[in-house]
């Protein structure tokens, strides 16, 4: 395979890159972050989080209304889409129906005025990448919804460009599709090594395919970091709460210390120990309103024992691997991620334990983790 050999890579850098639209609506505030050489790095949040305009400003297809935005050093603030060497699939195929694959793959640089023999070889390569010579002859109509997906991603692949940008380009796809397009997607890069920007409101995916990932709301960036750096140390609530399936459990109580810390809620006392790792930020705190986070999978049954949370179990979920506990915890529903085992029948009182280094602690009103 010679396509690897052909794309160049290149660094993205963004300077306080903001969005203002007509009628006052700021729908990507101050966003400043770099994307290496070769990078994969995701871009994830809710709808209408500013992810895909700030993609879309990247591509040239938005206007930038402040800030700096380079590709490979060059300032390309006002320089039209097609001359910044960029290549972007969208979340809707956008395939012309009357053409066959190779066509399809192809026409791109037919426009630009390539020499034949060389669209031809870059469709041939690109075909193999992605397991379509056996469907070059076929219509889009006669392909399966993963073979569509890959013939646009072949059609971004074939302009050999400096940065690909892929805007929620599995959301068409069913559950074992996404699935399956994720892992080459991953692959695709792995082998080529072209710096990604991809876009999803899946978290999974995020997570899976990001090498960082970019966490919006609101059109502000709340965290960039590595997956596992966001799910073990998220900054604030909203990332607590965004990323991690099932969601991180998050009560709110007035901390207190008595014979050991506690949350006090509304309804419920919930005893936490000593917590010695985080005794020093959390002095401060005492006596003060705070959210306390527990993963799923950091909140187990236990036999009954002091310390340890009384819940009444309401739902049972098996769902294979693991079991999804739904719980109620005095006036809050909390979800418990535990290994198939013999459980009570719900409506039972069952007893949890939790990890004390395994706590996330944020402050009530500004929602920051408390470090």
């Amino acid at each position: 395979m010679r396509m690897g050999q052909y794309i160049s890579m290149a660094t993205v850098s963004l300077e306080q890159i903001r969005k203002v639209y007509p009628n006052g609506h700021v729908g990507v505030d101050d966003a400043s972050f770099e994307i290496a050489n070769g990078e994969l790095l995701v871009l994830v949040g809710p709808s209408g989080c500013g992810k895909t305009t700030l993609l879309r400003m990247i591509a040239g297809l938005e206007s930038i209304s402040s800030g700096t935005l380079r590709i490979d050093g060059r300032i390309v603030n006002d320089v039209a889409p097609k001359d910044r060497d960029i290549a972007m699939v969208f979340q809707n195929y956008a395939l012309y129906p009357h053409m066959t694959v190779a066509q399809n793959l192809g026409f791109g640089l037919q426009l630009r005025g390539k020499p034949k023999d060389d669209i031809e070889r870059r469709v041939r390569e690109a075909a193999h990448l992605l397991e379509l010579e056996h469907r070059l002859d076929a219509k889009p109509a006669a392909l399966s919804g993963g073979q569509r997906q890959r013939v646009a991603l072949g059609r971004a692949l074939v302009r050999e460009p400096k940065v690909f940008l892929l805007d929620e380009p599995l959301s068409n796809l069913d559950a074992r599709l996404r699935l399956t397009m994720r892992v080459e997607i991953a692959r695709l890069h792995r082998r080529l090594g072209t710096t990604t920007i991809y876009v999803t409101h899946d978290q999974v995916e995020a997570m899976t395919l990001g090498e960082r990932i970019v966490v919006l709301d609101g059109g502000r960036i709340q965290q960039i970091d590595t997956p596992m750096r966001l799910y073990d140390k998220p900054v604030n609530l909203f990332v607590a709460g965004f990323l991690g399936s099932p969601a991180m459990n998050l009560l709110r109580g007035k901390l207190h210390r008595e014979h050991g810390w506690q949350l006090v809620m509304p309804h419920a006392v919930l005893p936490l120990g000593e917590l010695p790792a985080q005794a020093t930020a959390l002095e401060a705190w005492c006596d003060r309103e705070i959210v306390l986070g527990v993963r799923p999978e950091d909140l187990q049954p236990v036999v009954a024992q002091a310390g340890a949370l009384a819940a009444t179990l309401e739902v049972i979920e098996p769902v294979g691997n693991e079991v999804f506990l739904n719980l109620r915890f005095g006036d809050k529903a909390i979800v418990s991620r535990v290994p198939p085992q013999q459980l009570p029948a719900p409506c039972s009182s069952l007893h949890l334990g939790f990890n004390a280094a395994r706590l996330h602690f944020f402050d009530a009103d500004s929602g920051l983790r408390i470090t």
